[in-house]
């Protein structure tokens, strides 16, 4: 059987979904563990940190998946 080369791989939005993910489930972790515990970055403390830091994943994989979905029907 021969598949279009459309067909084959992810895409552009498969690869975007995929960096999206990566930022979520290892980048934003990573920055919450290396936040100094007890000091404070521009401002914000460590508890403040673990507030925010988890809402921009969710945003973003919320944003890229309506981006990838605009197409298809």
């Amino acid at each position: 059987m021969s598949t279009a080369p459309d067909d084959e791989g992810l895409g552009r939005a498969g690869w975007v979904l995929v960096a999206a993910v990566v930022v979520a489930v290892l980048v934003v972790p990573g920055l919450i563990y290396l936040w100094p515990a007890g000091g404070r970055v521009l401002g914000a403390s460590y508890r403040s940190a673990m507030l925010v830091l988890p809402m921009f994943p969710a945003v973003l994989l919320g944003l890229v998946a309506v981006w990838a979905m605009r197409d298809r029907r």
